[in-house]
């Protein structure tokens, strides 16, 4: 156990990151007109292109990416920074997103020199944007054992199948797609290999799924007889399982992993400062302060391993089963709070958004690794399993 919790030793942000933070404030200011709660909580789920072409403007998709391929060469430090101050501001960064934070990453670290060349710069100018293909309809939360295949045949690779739970596929112009090249799924991790599939190829079928909110974010995307070229696949053949785990370091580490709830807590403590009963929550904005200061050190410090070149997957995991946790918790509060003065108004805006996270946030504990597969990570990492 003293092996995993030495890994979240206090780590600081660099002092060079407070200009950075100030600059992404003053953007924010001037370029981003901020709607009402409800909308703002949907941030990193809310699809806007032309933000995210603004940012782009600005150097800040790709951000880690190296210059060479249209990136700004900046630190994983700096992405900490320019996320939290965009999620806290309720900023609807969903368009760029899973390209800037996975995708980009990923085909820099094991994508060919060419297929740098192509994506990196369109990544980095908001003009192509990626979903990721994990999840199938049989496959439950047993990554390993996905059945979407890609078979050789002339002139590269035919694929079949399909995947769930796809973010912003019908938005997206390619996906890339953990699939299997060899063997059965009762093989689990051999023979699985990652592909980089253009949506608009013909035989690629993308439904939409609308959720208990109303939105259309998550997508099932059918794939029939697709043909493939050679430079689709990503990395060596059959070694996609360990490629995904890289991926998901990314996936799980970040701040996004904490602030889903943010813009509806900050909501309610302005709310309950005007409000006369507002000194009988004080105790509970003040363990939400402590439990998220605690959550913010621990992405930090795991943020510090990827500058360092490291990829702390278990790490990732215990942050983001922790965050999930503290997330979940804000509208299950408030709600509470809420009730125990049924009589007393509650704030038009603030009842829409508490609507809204109360509905979504169940989906927090499935998103980027159910709650049971990552604390069975965590539980061999802590060597109990």
């Amino acid at each position: 156990m003293s092996n995993l919790l030495s890994a979240f030793r206090l780590a600081k942000l660099p002092a060079a990151t407070d200009l950075f933070r100030a600059e992404v404030k003053a953007f924010l200011q001037s370029s981003f007109e901020p709607g009402p709660p409800d909308i703002r909580a949907r941030s990193w789920m809310g699809f806007n292109a032309a933000f995210s072409q603004k940012l782009a403007a600005r150097g800040w998709v790709g951000v880690t990416l190296p210059a060479a391929y249209g990136g700004a060469s900046l630190d994983a430090f700096s992405r900490f920074v320019l996320v939290e101050e965009l999620l806290a501001a309720g900023a609807p960064v969903s368009a760029h997103w899973i390209a800037d934070r996975q995708s980009g990453p990923l085909i820099l670290k094991f994508g060919s020199e060419a297929q740098r060349q192509f994506y990196l710069p369109k990544i980095c100018a908001a003009e192509a944007f990626f979903c990721i293909g994990m999840s199938e309809p049989n496959a439950g939360s047993d990554l390993a054992s996905v059945g979407t295949r890609a078979t050789r045949c002339a002139g590269g690779w035919r694929l079949n199948g399909r995947k769930i739970w796809t973010t912003n596929a019908q938005h997206c112009h390619y996906m890339i797609a953990l699939v299997r090249t060899s063997g059965e799924p009762q093989d689990r991790q051999s023979g699985l290999s990652q592909f980089i599939v253009e949506l608009s190829l013909p035989g690629v079928t993308v439904r939409p799924i609308h959720d208990l909110t109303g939105d259309a974010h998550f997508s099932e995307v059918f794939f029939d007889d697709v043909l493939l070229a050679d430079d689709a696949l990503v990395g060596q053949e059959g070694s996609g399982w360990a490629q995904v785990n890289a991926e998901l370091a990314f996936e799980r580490s970040g701040p996004e992993r904490i602030y889903s709830s943010i813009v509806l807590l900050d909501h309610w403590i302005d709310c309950l400062r005007h409000a006369p009963d507002a000194a009988v929550h004080a105790a509970t904005i003040g363990r939400f302060a402590t439990h998220l200061a605690t959550l913010r050190h621990m992405s930090i410090a795991v943020t510090s391993k990827l500058v360092n070149g490291e990829s702390p997957v278990v790490e990732a995991a215990l942050v983001k089963d922790i965050g999930t946790e503290f997330e979940q918790s804000i509208p299950a509060v408030l709600e509470a709070a809420i009730a125990m003065n049924p009589d007393a108004p509650v704030d038009a805006d603030l009842y829409r958004a508490l609507a809204y996270v109360s509905q979504i946030s169940p989906t927090y504990s499935l998103r980027g690794g159910t709650r049971e597969i990552l604390r069975g990570m965590i539980a061999r990492g802590l060597g109990l399993r």
